[in-house]
């Protein structure tokens, strides 16, 4: 039984030939068929993964870093350490970046994601891990507070429930693991549509994307989304944005935004960043 609920497991995940970026919209499965967080150790290299914890947008970034490395141990990862940078100084840790040198994977931990852009933005560390990235060289997830920081544009806080209006959102830099996308978690269920709205006001040349918790948006390599888990990911593009007042009202006032396109994808479905188009799971496999 145990075998078939692995041979399940696995067929429902992407394959672990390339490295990929996860985004996660926080509260993660992690105590029954934890698919995101395989999905993670799949992609990071399975049995031969090195990985890295960071945990600094926490509070209790022991108890957090401890949690995670346990069940990328269970997993059977070759080696997971907790990277528990609590000060700037510590990102340029000779025995940090030694360790990230070896890395086929990075987990950022939810909490403050202001509190984890003050500790990593601009550290040699977070340079080098966003070089590896890109390369293609390592996996990085993020979930809650390290999914918001994947953006060059963040959205820092804010509220929810209200009419999109620019005091809504509280904008901040990001670490730019992915600079075209602004990114909102725990979306659907915090009811976070119009602070993402708020937020794509002012970057309409950003690709909106509201992620739910337990759900990951996956970006492979060749700019391709696909989303896995049990809720839905938003996008909202607003390259053909026709009209908004964003700049000509008050704060507090509500916005208008004319001619946006907004997807709402399930799981299975992908989105082609590059193409901006929207492809339904089964669509695909009639094209495999």
């Amino acid at each position: 039984m145990l075998q078939l609920e692995k041979q399940l497991q696995e067929t429902k995940m992407p394959p672990s030939t390339t490295s990929a970026i996860l985004v996660i919209g926080g509260a993660e499965d992690k105590v029954h068929g934890r698919e995101i967080l395989h999905t993670f150790w799949n992609r990071a290299g399975s049995s031969e993964a090195i990985i890295g914890i960071i945990p600094s947008a926490s509070r209790e970034p022991v108890l957090i870093g401890e949690r995670y490395q346990r069940i990328y141990e269970e997993m059977g990862a070759k080696l997971v350490k907790v990277l528990d940078i609590r000060d700037r100084a510590q990102g340029e840790d000779p025995t940090f970046q030694e360790y990230v040198e070896e890395c086929t994977g990075i987990f950022l931990t939810g909490g403050d994601q202001l509190r984890l852009c003050g500790l990593l933005a601009d550290t040699p560390l977070m340079e080098r891990i966003r070089q590896r990235v890109q390369l293609g060289e390592m996996t990085i997830a993020g979930t809650s507070a390290g999914a918001a920081v994947m953006g060059h544009h963040m959205i820092a806080g804010g509220s929810s429930g209200e009419c999109p209006n620019r005091a809504l959102v509280d904008m901040a830099m990001g670490l730019g693991i992915i600079p075209e996308v602004i990114v909102d978690q725990h979306f659907h269920n915090r009811n976070r549509m119009s602070r993402l709205l708020s937020a794509i006001s002012g970057y309409p040349e950003r690709l909106g994307i509201g992620i739910d918790e337990d759900t990951c948006a996956l970006f492979e390599k060749d700019g391709r989304i696909q989303v896995i888990g049990r809720g839905t990911v938003t996008i909202v593009d607003a390259r053909e944005m026709s009209y908004t007042n964003q700049s000509e009202v008050g704060a507090c006032d509500p916005l208008s935004l004319h001619n946006l396109r907004i997807h709402i994808l399930s799981y299975g479905d992908c989105y082609y960043l590059h193409q901006h188009q929207a492809i339904a799971k089964h669509e695909q496999n009639l094209n495999l």
